[in-house]
């Protein structure tokens, strides 16, 4: 059961290219969003879509894989945990992040 723990797993389409920083150690991290739409009908028989954004980031090799094959619009499935972190911005507002830190993905077309 411990692999159940803060398990994330998605399928969506990507929201933008990887935006990819290099660091001196030559380790990368990629960031990118992932939509996943969820569709019912209301009351009155309409279906309605609804769709939820998630901010993804990789490390590593993943991000350099990221980097070379994916792009906006792609359809992904991702494997990963729930991070949350926190910062302060320009104004000096503290601000609160939850982002998937991804072990796997996989283009799906």
């Amino acid at each position: 059961m411990n692999t159940l723990k803060n398990s994330v797993r998605l399928v969506g389409n990507l929201g933008m290219d990887p935006e990819v920083k290099s660091f001196d150690n030559n380790r990368k991290l990629a960031r990118l969003s992932i939509a996943t739409n969820e569709s019912y009908k209301n009351d009155k028989g309409e279906k309605i879509t609804e769709t939820q954004w998630h901010h993804l980031v990789l490390w590593g090799a993943q991000a350099k894989l990221a980097e070379d094959y994916l792009k906006k619009g792609d359809e992904v499935a991702i494997e990963g945990k729930l991070a949350n972190r926190n910062y302060t911005d320009k104004d000096g507002v503290k601000r609160y992040v939850t982002e998937i830190v991804v072990n796997e993905f996989l283009k799906m077309r």
